[in-house]
C-alpha cells in the first residue's frame, strides 16, 4: 500500500509538470509565456498575454492533469491515492522541477482535484469564480474566494462519508498552496495596485492573435 501511495505522489508530480501554458503559449506563437505579463504559466496569464482560446485551452488541460492524477491515484490506492495525486499534481504545476521550479498558482490544477471529490462542489466553485470575476474583474479574488470556500464546503460535501479527514486534509493543503501561490497578488490588493481583467483589451488581443495565426496558416 505504501508503494502505491508514493508512485501515486510522483505520478502526480509528473502530471503536474506538464507545461500546458507554455506549450499552448508555443502553438499561438510565444516562445516562453513565462517571459510575457506576470511570468508564470496559468490560464489568466495566457489571458492576458494571447486571449480567450489560449486561455480556455490552458484551463482546460491544467484541469486535465489534477483530474487524470485523482483517476491514476485512486486506482493505485483508493481515496488515499486519489488525494495525494491530486495534491501532488497542484506542487507539479506550482513547482515544476523541469521549468526551474517556476509554474503557475494551481487553481485550474485544483479544479481537477475538485472533480475528483465532487463535480457538483466543482461546478460551484467555478460558477462563484465566473460571477466574482465578472462583479469585480480581480480574477485574484475570485481565485482567493474559491481557495478558501473549498475546505470549507469540502466539510459540508464529505460529512459522514469514509476518509472524511483525508478529504479535508486535502482541501486544506490545495486552499494553503493557492494562497502562497497569490501572496503577491494579496500585496497588490491591500495597495490598491492590483491589475483589473480588462474584457475589452483581452478580446483585442485574441483577434490579432486569432489574425496571426491565419496568416502563418492559410
Amino acid at each position: 500500500m505504501v508503494w502505491k501511495c508514493i508512485l501515486a505522489a510522483i505520478i502526480g508530480y509528473l502530471f503536474g509538470n506538464i507545461p500546458s501554458g507554455v506549450l499552448i503559449g508555443r502553438g499561438f506563437g510565444i516562445a516562453d509565456i513565462r517571459k510575457h505579463g506576470s511570468g508564470n504559466t496559468g490560464t489568466t496569464n495566457v489571458l492576458r498575454t494571447l486571449g480567450w482560446l489560449p486561455s480556455v485551452l490552458t484551463l482546460v488541460c491544467d484541469c486535465l492533469k489534477g483530474y487524470v492524477a485523482c483517476l491514476v491515484g485512486q486506482w493505485l490506492a483508493g481515496d488515499l491515492g486519489m488525494l495525494l495525486g491530486g495534491v501532488f499534481a497542484i506542487l507539479g504545476h506550482d513547482f515544476p522541477v523541469f521549468l526551474g521550479f517556476r509554474g503557475g498558482k494551481g487553481i485550474a490544477t485544483s479544479l481537477g482535484l475538485v472533480i475528483a471529490i465532487s463535480p457538483w462542489l466543482a461546478l460551484a466553485e467555478l460558477l462563484v469564480q465566473i460571477i466574482a470575476v465578472a462583479i469585480t474583474r480581480y480574477m485574484s479574488i475570485a481565485s482567493l474566494i474559491t481557495s478558501v470556500a473549498f475546505p470549507i464546503v469540502t466539510g459540508f460535501i464529505c460529512r459522514g462519508r469514509e476518509n472524511f479527514g483525508l478529504f479535508l486534509g486535502a482541501a486544506c493543503i490545495a486552499a494553503v498552496l493557492a494562497l502562497y501561490g497569490h501572496r503577491s497578488n494579496i500585496q497588490r490588493l491591500l495597495r490598491g495596485e492590483e491589475n483589473r481583467l480588462d474584457f475589452h483589451k483581452i478580446t483585442e488581443v485574441s483577434k490579432k492573435v486569432m489574425a496571426k495565426m491565419k496568416r502563418k496558416n492559410p
